[in-house]
């Protein structure tokens, strides 16, 4: 408990004064208040809970075959660029052509949402190229979230896709 105690000595020759009385402060109640007041807000608050990302994985069995007209494939590849080709990179049909974006929202975010204006139900297929880093594989899936996209698969990359980009330079 707080106490505040004055006691001057009394001067000689002058006149007796009023006896100051000593002021006397508990903090008690209040200290008692603020642990009631905090414990309240901290049972009663509602703390973030972490947001995640529902990813449905295929069941196992037989693969289904995605029709070239409706792919999208994409490459991650080094310093975050995606490389993208419409259908799908296939011994049996001609080469595709590569084209190179980023993960701007005028990048890849584009690409996806005049795939999506052109073909209303496009399967994306994700391929993570060797020099691809997670956080580019977590922003590709942001943007299938951000753009709607109903149809993505996550797919190995294969030794055609990597002579595919060896022959392209970009």
């Amino acid at each position: 408990m707080a106490e505040i105690q004055s006691s001057a000595p009394a001067a000689r020759g002058r006149k007796p004064r009023s006896k100051k009385h000593t002021f006397r402060l508990d903090m008690t109640p209040m200290v008692d208040l603020a642990f009631l007041l905090l414990t309240f807000f901290i049972l009663t608050a509602t703390f973030n809970k972490p947001t995640t990302m529902d990813l449905t994985m295929p069941m196992k069995g037989p693969s289904s075959d995605v029709p070239d007209k409706n792919a999208l494939t994409l490459i991650l590849g080094k310093d975050s660029k995606v490389h993208y080709f419409f259908g799908l990179n296939r011994a049996d049909v001609a080469r595709p052509e590569l084209r190179t974006t980023n993960f701007s929202a005028e990048g890849l975010r584009q690409v996806l949402l005049q795939r999506q204006r052109r073909q209303p139900a496009p399967v994306v297929l994700i391929k993570a190229g060797p020099d691809a880093k997670y956080r580019d594989l977590v922003d590709v899936l942001d943007e299938m979230n951000i753009t709607d996209q109903t149809k993505y698969a996550l797919v190995d990359f294969t030794a055609a896709d990597q002579q595919l980009l060896d022959r392209n330079p970009l």
